[in-house]
C-alpha cells in the first residue's frame, strides 16, 4: 500500500513539475500529462485538478515576478514605453486590461501574467483571477477527458 501511494504521490508531483513549467515562457504542455494521468486512473481526479491548477498559478506567478523586473527598467533607452505611454498604457490597463488574467489560461496567457507584473497589479488580485482562470481549465480539461472516455 506505502508503494501504492509513494506511486501517486509522484504522478502528482510530476503533474506538479509540468503545470509549473508550462505556466512560465518554457514550452510546455501540461494537459497531456494530466489528460494521461486522469486516463490512467490511478491518481484522485480532485488531487489531479489541485496539483496542476497549484503548479500551473504559480509558474504564473514567476512570470509575474519576471514582469516586476522588466519594470524596473522603465527609465532604460530599451524600453518599449516612455513615460507618458506608460502612464496611459497603466491606466487602460487598470481597468480594462486586468482582466485579460482571467485568459491566463490560454497558448498566450502567459504573456499576460508578464504584464500584470509590469503593471504592477496588486498581487492579491492577480492571484485570484489566475487562481480562477488556471483552476477552471483543468476542471474543463477534465469533464472533457471524462466525456470523450465513455
Amino acid at each position: 500500500m506505502i508503494g501504492a501511494d509513494l506511486g501517486v504521490f509522484a504522478q502528482l508531483g510530476g503533474l506538479f513539475v509540468a503545470a509549473f513549467g508550462a505556466a512560465t515562457i518554457f514550452p510546455f504542455q501540461s494537459e497531456i500529462v494530466f489528460v494521461g494521468l486522469q486516463l490512467g486512473g490511478t491518481a484522485p481526479l480532485v488531487w489531479l485538478i489541485v496539483a496542476a491548477s497549484i503548479g500551473n498559478t504559480l509558474g504564473a506567478v514567476v512570470n509575474y515576478g519576471l514582469g516586476i523586473w522588466i519594470e524596473h527598467y522603465r527609465d532604460r533607452r530599451w524600453f518599449p514605453f516612455n513615460g507618458g505611454q506608460m502612464a496611459r498604457a497603466e491606466r487602460w490597463y487598470a481597468r480594462w486590461g486586468v482582466w485579460t488574467l482571467l485568459l491566463s489560461w490560454a497558448p498566450l496567457g502567459d504573456a499576460f501574467t508578464v504584464i500584470a507584473g509590469v503593471m504592477r497589479t496588486p498581487p492579491w488580485l492577480f492571484l485570484v483571477l489566475v487562481s480562477i482562470a488556471k483552476t477552471g481549465r483543468y476542471i474543463v480539461l477534465a469533464w472533457l477527458t471524462a466525456q470523450a472516455a465513455t
